[in-house]
């Protein structure tokens, strides 16, 4: 009988476009770009695997230091990358209540998810690339993704949304 392994990395992520800093109850973005995929990077797999082994050197991915970062490079992913590749790229941190996890031993347990909201003060260049971090600078890249996804201008506030998961 063979051998089967049943899991694998699945990354669903979504942006959200909104005219102004207007994100309240009832705001309704002018473009969503929804999209699954993205690629691993060898620190950010390693830092994984050291927390899940009782590691605390490398610092976690969690409310207090986890950020999805955006930049304008265009340089396809390597998994030996250990930050974004363009000239323009900024680091914004979690939104209140983010990253969130579910710990149980149930289907809903096999995912995280992080958002970060970029207001129109914050990362007004063409984003084509992003990724999630584990600090404000240096740290880990835990996945990055190249593609391009729009000019971001001080007239809209941009909320990005990643779902990682284990499926």
């Amino acid at each position: 009988m063979g051998r089967h392994d049943t899991a694998r990395w699945r990354c669903h992520w979504k942006l959200e476009k909104f005219h102004g800093d207007d994100l309240g109850p009832g705001a309704v973005p002018f473009e969503v770009i929804e999209r699954e995929g993205n690629a691993l990077m060898y620190g950010g797999v390693s830092a994984l695997w050291h927390r899940l082994t009782g590691g605390s050197a490398v610092t976690a991915f969690d409310a207090t230091n986890a950020r999805i970062g955006v930049g304008d490079g265009t340089a396809v992913a390597d998994p030996l990358q250990i930050d974004l590749q363009g000239t323009n790229k900024v680091r914004k941190g979690m939104d209140a209540g983010y990253p969130q996890h579910t710990d149980s031993t149930g289907a809903a347990a096999n995912t995280v998810t992080f958002r970060a909201t970029f207001s129109t003060s914050e990362a007004n260049f063409a984003w084509a690339e992003w990724g999630i971090f584990n600090g404000a600078s240096g740290g880990r890249m835990l996945n990055r993704k190249v593609e391009a996804l729009g000019t971001k201008t001080s007239a809209a506030s941009w909320v990005f949304t990643v779902q990682l998961s284990l499926v």
